[in-house]
C-alpha cells in the first residue's frame, strides 16, 4: 500500500496533530469538534495530509493552531500553553488520527464525516495503551461498517423500493437483506450472486456496495 507521503516525516506530524488539539482545546478553550472542524476545513490540513515539510516540520503544533484559527474566523494571539495532566486525550488522539492518514491515505475532512471526531475520543480509554495497529483496524472496521449499510440503504431509498420490495426483486431473503443494510453481516463477504443483484436492482456498481 502506498503511504500518504514519506515516512520520513510521520514522528513531526503525529506530534504537530497531537500538539495542535492539545492547545486548542487546553490552552485556547475551544471545543475539540470546533476546532478540528476548522482545521480539516483549512488548507493547512490539506497541505498536512501531503506531509508537505512546511506544515509537519517547519511548524509547531502550537503555530498550526493558531493559524487555522486566525484564518478561520479571527485574529487569535498566543497564550502560553496550558499542559494537561500528562498527554491529554485530545494529544493522543492528534497522535493516532495523523498516523491513521499516513497509513491509508484517506482524507481527514472524509474521515471526520464518516466517524465524528468526539466519537474517536471515546476510543481513548480502550486504545490509548495499545499497539496503534488495533486503532487503525478499529477505525478500518467502524468505516466499513457505516459505508456498507448507508451505501444500501441510500440506493434503496433512491430507487424507492421498500425492503420487500427489492427482496423479491434481487431473491434474496428479506432477513438476510435487513442484517446487510443493518450491518449486522458484512455486504463485502456475502454471495457474490448477491451483490451482483443487489448492484443490478440499484442500477450501482457493485464495488460501491462492497466499499471497494
Amino acid at each position: 500500500m502506498i503511504r500518504a507521503y514519506n515516512e520520513l516525516y510521520l514522528s513531526d506530524a503525529r506530534r504537530c496533530l497531537a500538539n495542535s488539539l492539545d492547545y486548542a482545546v487546553y490552552t485556547l478553550g475551544l471545543e475539540l469538534s470546533e476546532y478540528y472542524d476548522m482545521f480539516v476545513k483549512n488548507d493547512i490540513c490539506t497541505r498536512f495530509e501531503r506531509g508537505d515539510p512546511f506544515i509537519v516540520s517547519g511548524k509547531s503544533g502550537v503555530e498550526i493552531a493558531l493559524m487555522v484559527i486566525s484564518q478561520c474566523r479571527r485574529s487569535q494571539e498566543y497564550l502560553e500553553r496550558v499542559y494537561y495532566d500528562g498527554k491529554s486525550p485530545e494529544y493522543w488522539l492528534g497522535w493516532a488520527i495523523a498516523f491513521y492518514q499516513w497509513y491509508t491515505s484517506c482524507s481527514l475532512k472524509l474521515l471526520n464525516e464518516e466517524i465524528p471526531i468526539l466519537s474517536m475520543r471515546c476510543m481513548y480509554d480502550k486504545y490509548h495503551e495499545m499497539d496503534i495497529m488495533h486503532f487503525v483496524e478499529r477505525i478500518n472496521e467502524i468505516r466499513r461498517e457505516q459505508r456498507l449499510t448507508t451505501y444500501l440503504k441510500k440506493y434503496r431509498e433512491m430507487k424507492g423500493y421498500s425492503q420487500s420490495e427489492l427482496a423479491a426483486l434481487t431473491r434474496i431473503p428479506l432477513k438476510t437483506l435487513q442484517h446487510y443494510e443493518q450491518g449486522d453481516k458484512p455486504l463485502d463477504k456475502a454471495n457474490a450472486v448477491y451483490v451482483l443483484s443487489l448492484a443490478r436492482a440499484l442500477d450501482c456498481r457493485p464495488e460501491l456496495l462492497i466499499g471497494v
